[in-house]
Formats: C-alpha cells, sequence, structure tokens
C-alpha cells in the first residue's frame, strides 16, 4: 500500500500561493512513491469548532475521512499577524487522536519568514501526538513566484520537503503501526484499541 500524504490548504483567498505551494508539493510526494489528497479549505467549509455541539455536514465528514486515510500531512497557511490563518485552527480544532504517530510537514506563506506561524502549528501537533518535520517551508510571492509561477528555487526547497515528509514519515508511521499491534510499553500504547 502506499504512502498516504493530505495536503490542508487554509488560504480563503483564490489563487493562493500557500495552495499553489501546497498542490506542487503533493506532485513531488506523487514522484516519491506516495498517494495524496489535497483538502482545500476554500472548498470544504467547516463550521466553527463547537466542542458542545459535535454538528455532522458532508464537508466535517469528509475532512475526517481525508486525516483518518492520511500516514502523513502538509499544513499550509498564510501567515496572519504572525500566525496561521483561521482555517487552518479551526481544522487542527477538529482532530487529536487522528494526529498521533503521524509526520507533519509545514508550508507558509509570509511577507517574513513564517517561523511563528509554523512554530504555532507545531505546537498543536506536538500536543496531539504527531511528529513534526523539523523545517519548514517559507513563501515570499515577490521571491517566489514570477508571473505567478513558482520559481525553480521554491521548487527545490517543496521537493525536498516532500522527499523527506515521505522517506522520514514512512519509517515514523511504520514503526508507530506496528507498535500499536506490540505488548511493550511504547508511546503507542495509549492508542490501543
Amino acid at each position: 500500500m502506499a504512502f498516504q500524504v493530505l495536503g490542508i490548504g487554509s488560504s480563503l483567498r483564490n489563487n493562493a500561493s500557500s495552495t499553489a505551494s501546497l498542490s506542487t508539493a503533493l506532485d513531488f510526494a506523487k514522484k516519491y512513491g506516495a498517494e495524496t489528497r489535497l483538502l482545500d479549505l476554500r472548498q470544504t467549509r467547516l463550521p466553527l469548532y463547537d466542542p458542545v455541539e459535535n454538528k455532522s455536514s458532508p464537508d466535517i465528514q469528509k475532512a475526517q475521512d481525508d486525516v483518518l486515510w492520511a500516514d502523513a500531512l502538509i499544513l499550509s497557511t498564510p501567515d496572519y499577524h504572525g500566525s496561521m490563518s483561521g482555517a487552518m485552527k479551526n481544522f487542527l480544532d477538529y482532530f487529536w487522536a487522528e494526529f498521533a504517530g503521524k509526520t507533519f510537514g509545514y508550508i507558509c506563506s509570509s511577507h517574513e519568514k513564517g517561523l511563528t506561524a509554523m512554530d504555532q502549528m507545531r505546537t498543536v501537533v506536538r500536543q496531539c501526538y504527531g511528529w513534526s518535520m523539523p523545517y519548514g517551508v517559507s513563501v515570499r510571492d515577490s521571491d517566489d513566484f514570477t508571473d505567478g509561477k513558482i520559481t525553480q528555487k521554491l521548487e527545490s526547497r517543496l521537493d525536498m520537503l516532500a522527499r523527506d515528509l515521505v522517506v522520514y514519515g514512512n519509517i515514523l508511521r511504520q514503526q508507530f503501526v506496528k507498535d500499536l499491534g506490540d505488548s511493550s510499553n511504547t508511546f503507542a500504547s495509549r492508542y490501543r484499541k
């Protein structure tokens, strides 16, 4: 079975550079043997998360199915005031146990470097017992796009992220799944059914 990578695009803008970069990263992940899906939060609209009212909708079900399907995820966001988009934060609020044992990559479109936005996403993922790539890809429109097309320099960074996510994510995921079936006291033991 192919390694499965889900990309989460959280910009609500048309032709967003963060979503275009994510699509390119997913294309590179395919090159490394992964099966991919894109969950574009511009098209799949999740209602504001309410822990008391557990509403069900086709969009919530689609997001949940995609997250459960994934072995690894790439979170992509614009940088809004040094943080992730509200759509991304809302998406992350819906899940926690589903992230355990999965590896995450990060893309942030920013006039700065997007470091605080990526760090905040990493913090959420860590709290949900997911693994994070030790670096993210920062995207700056003026440096990384020419006439609306991704530059070779950005392509190179996205290629590296996709390759590393598939290779290292696959190793971590295989071990996590193996540990689910083991009786040893492991990180995965708390997720045994």
